[in-house]
């Protein structure tokens, strides 16, 4: 079933003295995260803040919204998650939500062997890598370039790869 609401973030901490929000993304990066007029607190979308801006510091995004204005009042929001509503978000053919990508389990798409699950993406200028979880709890790195990737099934919980050699050698799962 596809989800109405999807993350976008987690409050981490706060940056500076104005109320600004240091966010985990969860989510495609800063430019997807700058496409919303309206953003929720909620996975039922009963809380909706408006983001006044949004910029990338290092690995987090750092969200000012309305009505936080202060350190005391970005403080009692850390562990807070932002959500995003799925409408308002058109995707470009063979891309994935990364909340959808999660969980994921990671097949070779010629021998159907199973390398693990997608447990985390982080984004990079070049591309996105996955991190792939095996069976044994060995981490996997995975570069999501086009030309490894065969067939992203996120209904399904699926994601079938033509990894190059090396990535996943040595996987005793």
């Amino acid at each position: 079933m596809t989800k109405r609401f999807l993350p976008l973030g987690e409050v981490v901490g706060t940056h500076g003295l104005r109320g600004e929000l240091r966010v985990k993304p969860l989510c495609n990066g800063v430019d997807f995260a700058r496409r919303f007029s309206v953003i929720y607190w909620d996975e039922n979308g009963e809380e909706p803040v408006s983001p006044v801006s949004v910029r990338q510091h290092k690995n987090v995004l750092l969200f000012v919204l309305q009505g936080i204005t202060s350190l005391e009042q970005a403080e009692k929001l850390r562990g807070r998650r932002l959500w995003f509503r799925r409408q308002d978000v058109e995707l470009e053919s063979g891309e994935a939500f990364v909340a959808e990508l999660l969980g994921c389990k990671a097949l070779d798409a010629d021998t159907g062997e199973e390398y693990g699950v997608v447990t985390e993406v982080t984004p990079l200028p070049a591309n996105d890598v996955w991190h792939i979880r095996g069976k044994g709890g060995k981490e996997y790195l995975f570069p999501a370039v086009a030309a490894m990737l065969a067939e992203i099934d996120t209904a399904g919980g699926v994601v079938r790869l033509r990894p190059i050699g090396g990535i996943f050698d040595g996987n005793e799962d």
